[in-house]
């Protein structure tokens, strides 16, 4: 009986920690407000035509919703591709603006069916963002890099302190902004973005070295990599039509 006691307290004690981790996103899906990320990748003699296009007509687009930013691969990733977020108060709300989207003819006719053989694949993934942080605003017109993580199986009660240590121990060495943290919702599970401004690639370079070097960062790191399955950055350059510069 004391086993079955004592089983059950370490039970309860664990649930309680997995409702109470600073990184689940319930709250956020209460809100309902997600952020879907798309992926566009060109065909390479395609690039230059499909962002004018976009670019020319990017205000029938965000007619709609909220575009937060748009951005081509520099490197880190497939080259000739296209990489934006969309933000949406909910999933009815998203299905409202694709509705409205397929009924403007002016979208359709000047954007979207012109540019459709351009493209040679598209993905999308809805994330919210985390509890714990905020959309940020980068301090002046930069790059961004956008780091990937896949974490081990088991959710945020198992890695998301962890994980936010270690976010926060770069973030707080002020080489690089923090923009926004980004759980998976639909798409590859376990997946966190982590969205940062810097001033430029020589900048982020001369940072993370310094970074390394600093035991704060290395004992915050070194214990989020426990959790850690595979990573992977990008780099992005904004264009000019983008929000985030």
């Amino acid at each position: 009986m004391l086993a079955l006691r004592g089983s059950l307290r370490r039970l309860s004690q664990a649930l309680v920690h997995q409702v109470c981790s600073p990184f689940t996103t319930g709250h956020r899906q209460q809100e309902g407000t997600f952020y879907e990320f798309c992926t566009y990748y060109l065909k390479p003699a395609s690039v230059e035509e499909f962002l004018y296009n976009f670019k020319k007509n990017v205000h029938l687009r965000t007619a709609h919703s909220e575009l937060v930013g748009y951005w081509t691969v520099g490197f880190g990733g497939r080259i000739n591709t296209v990489f934006h977020i969309w933000k949406y108060d909910n999933f009815a709300h998203r299905a409202a603006v694709y509705k409205a989207l397929a009924k403007d003819e002016d979208w359709q006719e000047q954007f979207l069916i012109p540019n459709l053989p351009l493209i040679d694949k598209q993905e999308s993934e809805i994330t919210y963002l985390v509890p714990w942080c905020k959309i940020g605003k980068p301090p002046k017109e930069g790059v961004y890099e956008l780091a990937t993580f896949l974490m081990k199986p088991g959710g945020p009660a198992l890695w998301g302190e962890a994980f936010q240590r270690a976010v926060n121990a770069h973030a707080d060495q002020g080489y690089i902004k923090l923009i926004g943290v980004f759980h998976a919702e639909y798409g590859l599970l376990n997946r966190v973005h982590v969205l940062w401004w810097c001033e430029n690639a020589d900048a982020r370079a001369a940072g993370r070295r310094q970074a390394h070097e600093d035991p704060r960062v290395v004992s915050a790191v070194r214990e989020s990599v426990n959790y850690l399955d595979v990573q992977q950055n990008m780099f992005l350059i904004p264009w000019s039509f983008s929000p985030l510069k």
